[in-house]
């Protein structure tokens, strides 16, 4: 069964996932300031069901896949863990994103909302490989049913997602005027998430993962 340190783990990773700017964010971020709340929820739901989809995909991938091939599991690791890292260098390095720095975009009709929160959330490498090589990284094969750990950990990872994600749709607006006019604000934004991905990536890099058997 899923340790009560790996779900911790795994809501810290997501939580820094989730602030780190990417395609799902911008996206969620720019609807809302530019179409209004609500447009951001209706794309909040379609990059749920894409986040379901990997879960369901990985996992029934991955619990075969790991003990066939033990020495992937540990590849695994190591990528997930570089990863990490790679995403904390992107964000804390000159001119890095910040969460609120979103382009405008035209109106579009709710089922064109679901449609490209789905699409855009099924095309980001960062939601591929958090379910590929970031979720792996508090599986424990001896702890029991790979699969139903994958599930219970990628359970945890959409609701720290929707929940943060869902925050922030609310309220863009007002967040994003308030950065705009405090450009510190926004480099304080960077170096926290940033800090936050590296801790982890490095904590996850000096672990002596253990195969699957």
């Amino acid at each position: 069964m899923v340790t009560l340190p790996a779900v911790l783990g795994m809501a810290l990773v997501a939580l820094g996932m989730v602030l780190t700017p990417g395609p799902n964010m911008i996206y969620l971020v720019s609807r809302s300031i530019g179409q209004g709340w609500r447009a951001g929820m209706v794309s909040l739901g379609g990059t749920l069901v894409g986040f379901l989809v990997y879960m369901t995909m990985a996992n029934v991938g991955l619990a075969a896949v790991f003990l066939l091939v033990p020495w992937l599991y540990t590849a695994v690791k190591i990528a997930g863990a570089a990863y990490l890292l790679y995403l904390a260098w992107k964000t804390l390095k000159p001119g890095g994103l910040s969460l609120f720095e979103a382009r405008d975009l035209p109106a579009d009709s709710r089922s064109k909302l679901f449609r490209m929160g789905l699409v855009t959330n099924l095309l980001n490498p960062k939601a591929a490989i958090m379910y590929l090589a970031l979720i792996p990284q508090f599986v424990t094969p001896s702890a029991g049913n790979v699969m139903l750990q994958g599930f219970i950990l990628g359970g945890v990872q959409i609701t720290v997602s929707m929940l943060v994600n869902t925050l922030i749709v609310l309220a863009a607006g007002a967040i994003a005027v308030f950065l705009r006019s405090r450009p510190t604000w926004l480099v304080v934004q960077r170096w926290i998430t940033g800090t936050l991905l590296g801790a982890v990536g490095v904590k996850l890099a000096i672990d002596a993962p253990a195969p699957a058997a």
